[in-house]
C-alpha cells in the first residue's frame, strides 16, 4: 500500500465543491484530455461546462477530466485518464475528458515537451483519482451507517457487502459533498489528508491497450486541429519574409495587389517592438515580416506570388561550407573541460592502441505534417487566440506585452497538433497572427504554407563532434575524449555514459553562434551525440577485438562495482542500462546472428533507456532495414500498444532523417524549400518490422515520446558498415560514397 499526502507545502492539492447540477468536482494539478462524442455533451449537465481544471463526478455517473495538457501526438488524451480511471477504479467507458484552456490560477506546467508528461503527472493523477475515490467510500459509509473500511469499490459501484448495499458512483456523488446524518445538521465532507494509492498489481486500465480517444475523429476527419479552426467573419492571413537571414523590410508594390480578388490589406508588421520582452519561447520569430490578408488561402497564396517586396541590408549568414568551417577551428580550440577524471592526455600517450574520429550533422527543419497556423481576434477590450501550441503560457506572456494588454485579458485555447517535434515549442507564429489581428482590425488565421515553414527558420543546430580513445595491452579502454561544438548549442552531456566507466575520461563542449534560429528537435541534442557516440564505440571494440554488446556490457560493470569519480554526478543507472542492451541481445538473437549485417546501439535520454539491434540487407547500392528489435525502460508503460506506436514512429523518423534529411544555405538562403528537394523517408524504406519490448520493473514511468530516436541512428550506421565495410561520419549518409536514396 502507498499513501501520498494531498497537501504539497502550504497549497492543498485537492479540493472539492459541489456542482449546480448535482455530483461533485475534485479539482487538481495535472491532468490531460479527451473529447466528449455529442452524445455524451447531451448527456451532461450545463454547469459542468463552466469549471476548467477539475475532475468532475456526475450524477449520471459519468467521469469527466478536463486536461490543461496541450495533445502533441504522444497520446497523452489517453493515457491520463487511463491513469485517473484506474485509481478511481471507474469503468473506462464511462471516461470522458475536455480539453483545458489555459488557465496559471489552476494548472501548472501547460506544456508539452521533454517527454515528460506523464513522467509529471503520475502521482498527481493519481491522487486525484484515489481521492475523488476514497471521498465517495466515506459518503457512503456515513449514509450507510457503516465503517469505512468495508466499503469496497469496482467499475464505478461502491457496495457493501454485510447489508447487501450498492451504489454507483453517480447516486453517491453529490452526497460526498453534503451528507445527511441522523441526527445531526448536513455536513461537508473534507478532502482526505492522505489517500492510498493502488498496488502496481491491482491495476485493471493502466497497462492494458487502450485504443486513442481521438481515433475516430481523426479517421472521419472532425475538426480537432489548428488548421480546422473556423470561426464568423473570419479571415485568412499569409505571411512573407526576408528570403535571407538578416535583411530587412524596405518597400514593396502594394497597390497591385489589394486589387487583387479576395485581398482585404496588404502591409508590413513588426512582430516585436523594441523593449518587448520576449519570452524564451521566441527565440525563432523573425521581427519584421509582411501580412496578407484576404477572404481564402488560396486568394492569399497568389497574392504571395504577385507581390515583389524589396528588402536591405546584407545577409549575416554565411553558406553552409563556412560554418562547416567555423565548427571545425572551434573543434580544435581550447575551451575549460566539463568533466575530468583522472589525466586523459597522459593516458591516451601511452596506450598501446588509439582512435580518433570526427562526426557531423546537418541542420534539419521540423516539417510536422501540419504547418504553422494559429487563429486570433484582438480588439480594444480583448485577445482570444486559438491554435496548436506546445507553450500557451510562454505565449500568452509575449501577446501580452505585445498588445500591452493584461493577461487576463488573453484567451489562448489549445486545438490537437498535427504534429510538434519541438517546432510548436515556439510560438513566434501566434504572435504573429495577433499582431495581424489587431492591425487588420479583423478577426484571422494565419497559415504558413510549406515553404514559410521551412524557410522562416528554427531548425535542428548543426553539430560535430570529436572522440578519442586509447587502449592498454590487455585491450582495455584506458582513455576516452569526447569534444562536441554545434551551432548556438554545446551538445555534449558531460556526466552520461561512459562517464564513470573510464579511468581517464575528458568531456568538453562549446557552441558556434550564428544568425540561424535554431531550436529543440525531437530528442534535443541526443539525436545527434547518441548516434556519433555509439557508432564511435562499435569503431572502440573492433580495435579492441571485442563484441560490441560485451564491450559495452564491461563498461556498464565497471561502472555498478567500481565507478570512476562520484558516481552521484553520472545522470545514467548503469544496471538498468546493461538491462535493455542484455534484453535486446537475447530477443534479437544477437549471438547467433552470423555474418548478417546488424548493427547496435543503446542510448539514455528523457530518463529511459534504449537499446536497439537493426538488421539490413542490401539492394545493390541501396540498404534496406529488415527488421529493428527494440528493448526499453522506461518504467511502468500505462498504454503498450501506445508505446509501442510512439516506439516505432522514433525508431522510423530517426532512420529517415539519418539517412536522407538535410537543410544547407547559400549566402544566408535556405536551399530546401519544399519536399522536392528536402528528403523525408518514404513508405518503403521504412524498417519492414518492428520488435518493441518492455522492461517491467515497477519503477515509476518516465519519457517515451522521444527516446527511442537517438540510438536508432548508431545501430544503423553500425549496421551499414557490416554489410558494405564503409563507416558513415556525416550525415545524411545517403551523400557518402556508394549509399544511394
Amino acid at each position: 500500500m502507498t499513501l501520498v499526502k494531498t497537501k504539497i507545502g502550504r497549497r492543498s492539492f485537492i479540493r472539492t465543491s459541489a456542482l449546480a447540477g448535482g455530483g461533485m468536482m475534485v479539482g487538481f494539478s495535472w491532468l490531460a484530455s479527451c473529447k466528449m462524442t455529442p452524445e455524451e455533451v447531451n448527456a451532461l449537465p450545463k454547469e459542468w461546462f463552466e469549471i476548467n481544471g477539475f475532475l468532475k463526478i456526475g450524477d449520471n455517473g459519468k467521469v469527466t477530466i478536463m486536461s490543461p495538457n496541450p495533445e502533441i501526438g504522444q497520446n497523452v488524451k489517453t493515457a491520463m485518464p487511463m491513469i485517473v480511471a484506474d485509481e478511481l477504479d471507474v469503468d473506462w467507458k464511462d471516461v470522458i475528458v475536455e480539453q483545458a484552456p489555459l488557465n496559471l490560477d489552476i494548472f501548472q506546467r501547460q506544456l508539452a515537451g521533454g517527454s515528460q508528461s506523464i513522467r509529471a503527472g503520475w502521482e498527481g493523477l493519481r491522487m486525484a483519482g484515489a481521492t475523488a475515490r476514497k471521498m465517495l467510500k466515506q459518503a457512503a459509509a456515513k449514509a450507510w451507517e457503516v465503517p469505512i473500511e468495508e466499503i469496497t469499490t469496482s467499475n464505478g459501484v461502491l457496495y457493501h457487502k454485510a447489508s447487501n448495499k450498492s451504489a454507483g458512483y453517480g447516486e453517491m456523488a453529490s452526497a460526498a459533498v453534503t451528507v445527511q446524518s441522523p441526527d445531526a445538521a448536513p455536513e461537508s465532507i473534507e478532502a482526505p489528508e492522505e489517500v492510498e494509492l493502488k498496488e502496481i498489481k491491482d491495476f485493471t486500465i493502466i497497462g492494458t491497450d487502450r485504443l486513442n480517444v481521438d481515433g475516430p475523429d481523426i479517421v472521419t476527419g472532425k475538426p480537432l486541429f489548428g488548421l480546422d479552426v473556423y470561426e464568423e467573419g473570419m479571415l485568412t492571413a499569409m505571411i512573407v519574409h526576408p528570403p535571407a537571414f538578416g535583411k530587412k523590410y524596405k518597400s514593396m508594390n502594394v497597390d497591385n495587389v489589394k486589387s487583387m480578388p479576395g485581398i482585404k490589406d496588404v502591409f508590413p508588421i513588426t512582430v516585436y517592438p523594441e523593449g518587448v520582452e520576449k519570452q524564451w519561447s521566441d527565440g525563432g520569430g523573425i521581427p519584421e515580416l509582411v501580412a496578407i490578408v484576404g477572404e481564402s488561402t488560396w486568394q492569399c497564396m497568389q497574392a504571395k506570388k504577385a507581390l515583389k517586396v524589396e528588402w536591405e541590408g546584407p545577409s549575416e549568414l554565411e553558406s553552409t561550407a563556412s560554418y562547416g568551417n567555423d565548427l571545425d577551428k572551434l573543434l580544435e580550440a581550447p575551451v575549460t573541460a566539463a568533466r575530468k577524471d583522472g589525466d586523459f592526455n597522459r593516458a591516451f600517450k601511452g596506450a598501446a592502441k588509439t582512435i580518433e574520429r570526427t562526426y557531423s550533422a546537418p541542420f534539419l527543419a521540423h516539417n510536422t505534417m501540419e504547418p504553422m497556423n494559429f487563429y486570433a481576434h484582438v480588439t480594444d477590450e480583448k485577445a482570444i487566440l486559438k491554435g496548436p501550441i506546445q507553450t500557451p503560457e510562454f505565449l500568452e506572456k509575449t501577446v501580452s506585452a505585445v498588445l500591452d494588454m493584461p493577461l487576463d485579458k488573453i484567451d489562448i485555447g489549445m486545438t490537437r497538433m498535427g504534429g510538434g517535434f519541438g517546432r510548436r515549442l515556439y510560438g513566434h507564429f501566434g504572435v504573429e497572427a495577433a499582431v495581424i489581428s489587431k492591425k487588420a482590425k479583423a478577426p484571422i488565421k494565419l497559415v504558413y504554407s510549406r515553404e514559410d515553414d521551412m524557410t522562416q527558420g528554427t531548425y535542428r543546430p548543426a553539430y560535430k563532434v570529436k572522440f578519442k580513445a586509447g587502449l592498454d595491452e590487455d585491450n582495455k579502454l584506458i582513455a576516452y575524449y569526447v569534444k562536441g561544438v554545434g551551432t548556438n548549442d554545446d551538445l555534449i552531456f558531460e556526466n552520461r555514459f561512459p562517464a564513470g566507466a573510464v579511468d581517464n575520461y575528458l568531456a568538453e563542449k562549446t557552441s558556434l553562434e550564428t544568425k540561424i534560429t535554431t531550436g529543440a528537435w525531437r530528442a534535443p541534442r541526443s539525436n545527434f551525440i547518441a548516434g556519433a557516440e555509439q557508432s564511435f564505440m562499435d569503431e572502440v571494440a573492433e580495435l579492441a577485438g571485442k563484441d560490441p554488446i560485451e564491450f559495452r556490457l564491461d563498461l556498464f560493470d565497471r561502472a555498478m562495482k567500481n565507478p570512476v569519480g562520484d558516481p552521484e554526478k553520472n545522470d545514467y543507472d548503469a544496471e538498468r542500462y546493461a538491462g535493455v542492451l542484455k534484453l535486446v541481445k537475447e530477443k534479437s538473437n544477437w549471438t547467433n546472428s552470423g555474418d548478417k549485417a546488424r548493427g547496435v546501439s543503446a542510448y539514455y535520454c528523457h530518463n529511459s533507456y534504449v537499446a536497439q539491434v537493426l538488421h539490413l540487407t542490401m539492394d545493390g547500392n541501396t540498404p534496406k532495414v529488415d527488421k529493428v528489435w527494440c528493448a526499453v525502460d522506461c518504467g511502468i508503460v500505462i498504454n503498450p500498444i501506445s508505446a509501442k506506436n510512439q516506439i516505432e514512429g522514433g525508431i522510423i523518423d530517426g532512420i529517415g532523417h539519418a539517412m536522407y534529411s538535410q537543410m544547407t544555405f547559400k549566402d544566408g538562403v535556405p536551399e530546401q524549400q519544399n519536399f522536392d528537394n528536402y528528403r523525408l523517408i518514404r513508405n518503403n524504406e521504412a524498417p519492414k518490422e518492428i520488435e518493441s519490448y518492455f522492461v517491467d520493473n515497477g519503477i515509476d514511468p518516465t519519457g517515451l515520446g522521444e527516446p527511442s530516436l537517438p540510438p536508432i541512428v548508431g545501430a544503423l550506421a553500425n549496421a551499414l558498415y557490416k554489410a558494405t565495410g564503409q563507416r558513415h561520419y556525416s550525415q545524411p549518409f545517403n551523400t557518402e560514397k556508394q549509399i544511394l536514396g
